[in-house]
């Protein structure tokens, strides 16, 4: 944990905040912080900063808080996601939070399994717990905004369109003929899809809705090392 992650909750003051959950026991038992240490802190959506420790027990920890610090900027970049298994989610959800996308839309396809949209990964609570661990790993604050399709169709063709309005359409595809770019570094929807691809008729509709079909080279990769090597690639 590279910065405690801190919420509006948490706040006994404008500027002292308490602790008594996973964060504190971590403080604890991982960093073995001890009173008058400083640790990097951050609230979210809000700046950065430090925190002096001026009390510390087994069930709480009190620090005076300065936030004067901006977080990273957010990537230009909103994602369009085909579901992946839910084991795979959970660290997609935090790689995307570390490399500092904001915007995910986790959508449908005739190859994700119907089970998927049940597991429990997708509850709100989970979903904010795999992206704080991918914040606090990368020293980020501002918290990524993650969006449920579980209709294809009406997503891409209703949408979509306005979504990537004036923006670098991409639709992440082993077989096509155009290579992606390196170092884009401009708005860009990045669309990508479950494992074995999409099927040629959500193929075709992307296509139809102005994206452009592009591959990394003759490799076959697993979603969540494509979806790192994606975003890694465009924006260097």
């Amino acid at each position: 944990m590279n910065l405690i992650l801190l919420e509006d909750r948490d706040f006994i003051s404008p500027d002292r905040v308490r602790l008594q959950d996973d964060r504190c026991r971590h403080i604890i038992r991982v960093l073995r912080a001890k009173p008058g240490d400083t640790l990097v802190c951050g609230r979210k959506n809000a700046k950065m900063g430090t925190g002096l420790i001026v009390s510390i027990d087994r069930q709480s920890i009190e620090m005076q808080i300065r936030l004067d610090q901006d977080p990273p900027p957010p990537l230009p970049l909103t994602l369009v996601l085909a579901l992946p298994r839910p084991k795979m989610l959970k660290r997609i959800l935090q790689s995307l939070a570390s490399l500092g996308v904001k915007e995910i839309f986790l959508v449908n396809s005739r190859r994700v399994e119907k089970s998927f949209w049940d597991s429990g990964v997708l509850s709100e609570s989970n979903i904010q717990r795999h992206l704080d661990l991918g914040l606090c790993q990368a020293k980020d604050t501002l918290v990524p905004r993650v969006h449920l399709k579980r209709f294809f169709s009406p997503f891409v063709k209703e949408e979509l369109p306005e979504l990537s309005r004036n923006k670098k359409r991409i639709l992440a595809h082993p077989k096509a003929q155009s290579f992606c770019p390196v170092g884009l570094n401009s708005d860009t929807v990045l669309v990508i899809g479950p494992e074995g691809g999409f099927i040629d008729l959500e193929v075709q509709t992307l296509v139809d809705n102005g994206f452009e079909p592009m591959t990394m080279g003759a490799r076959i990769l697993r979603v969540e090392t494509a979806v790192t090597a994606l975003v890694s690639r465009l924006f260097t």
